[in-house]
């Protein structure tokens, strides 16, 4: 049996929701193929093994996870992972075969924990470093997706320092987007800091709160579309799994929306689109997925236009929900591919990659 560390929790604003996905996690494990072993890690980036009994109240109930603090885990380079104790014992190692980072968000889904995961020699669950850090950036992503000639959602990059001067700014979104328009962090997940602007007026607003969760923020037009969303799965050869839909009941997919309120969308999977959008959507979230480098797994989220039909890419998440009611896993689903297996697939496609890049030459 292989032991397969969890790592959750995290420093972002989508720590709760990381509690959430590594506790549906933890009850679709396959039992008989991995032994769950649970690193906590709190809202200040400590890492933390967790008492198995905490694995077996998951499975055992519907709640988040929660994060002990006790006996630390540390990254060792090219060691894995070792347990810190306050007594005697002082430094063993944690005996580990994969990682799965259920970390959603900055400093879990944006390469920093992928560097260290590589540095430590370990396999793990997801998209390798340069991919999860295009992923995470979505004006990087969305430059290369134009430069494969991909349909992306236009978009305008706004850094503090353009803030000096609201008024050019305000007449460029406008001689561009028109109003309203679309607010976000460049480099966030789950629609936190993202806001929508009726007006000039509100720009400047929305973007400080933007910038309080990045360096950059993003300026998009509003699209009166429908909100589709592609599970994409693999390596070399990624499959895409049939479509489903987001259908807010929200001013728009917000973060509260998401996650806090269980009436904010109506979950739709497989989505009710044509045939031919929907092999559009799925042709086109793989050509995303290999475009940004990416691997394992991935949602890619587009819009479709109400009006002329026209898919357009929106997004890519390397480390999706995986809760209860999260999209990525039930898409599998549709397609054929239970919660459990999905697990094993993505934990073999860890090991996979990581034997090839074993093979590599790092040293001359």
């Amino acid at each position: 049996m292989k032991r397969m560390v969890i790592l959750y929790g995290g420093r972002s604003g989508e720590h709760e929701v990381s509690l959430m996905s590594a506790a549906s996690i933890v009850r679709h494990l396959d039992a008989s193929r991995y032994e769950a072993v649970l690193v906590g890690a709190t809202k200040e980036g400590e890492w933390y093994l967790q008492d198995p009994a905490e694995a077996l109240r998951a499975r055992a109930s519907d709640a988040p996870l929660a994060i002990a603090k006790g006996r630390r885990v540390l990254v060792a380079p090219g060691g894995g992972l070792v347990v810190v104790s306050d007594g005697a014992s002082g430094v063993e190692s944690l005996s580990c075969d994969l990682v799965f980072p259920v970390l959603h968000g900055t400093f879990g889904e944006d390469g920093t924990v992928q560097g260290l995961l590589e540095v430590a020699g370990l396999p793990y669950v997801g998209a390798p470093v340069l991919g999860s850090a295009i992923g995470m950036d979505k004006e990087k992503a969305k430059e290369l997706w134009l430069s494969a000639g991909l349909p992306v959602v236009p978009f305008l990059a706004v850094r503090a320092w353009a803030l000096a001067d609201m008024a050019a700014l305000a007449r460029k979104v406008s001689a561009r987007f028109g109003w309203p328009c679309f607010v976000k962090p460049a480099c966030a997940g789950s629609s936190v800091g993202a806001s929508k602007v009726a007006s000039a007026e509100g720009l400047e607003a929305a973007l400080r709160a933007a910038l309080e969760w990045d360096e950059k923020a993003l300026v998009e037009p509003f699209v009166n579309a429908r909100e589709i969303e592609c599970s994409v799965l693999g390596n070399v050869d990624p499959v895409a799994f049939p479509p489903g839909e987001v259908a807010p009941t929200h001013e728009f997919y917000d973060y509260e929306a998401k996650y806090l309120d269980p009436d904010g969308a109506r979950l739709e999977v497989p989505a009710s689109i044509s045939p031919e959008q929907a092999e559009r959507v799925k042709s086109v979230a793989v050509a995303a997925f290999k475009a940004a480098e990416l691997a394992g797994m991935a949602r890619v989220d587009f819009f479709i236009d109400k009006r002329t039909g026209e898919v357009l890419l929106n997004e890519a998440n390397t480390i999706p929900g995986f809760t209860h009611i999260s999209m990525y896993p039930r898409m599998c689903e549709a397609g054929g591919l239970s919660y459990p297996e999905l697990i094993n697939r993505l934990a073999d496609l860890a090991i996979e990659r990581h034997v090839m890049r074993s093979k590599l030459s790092f040293m001359a």
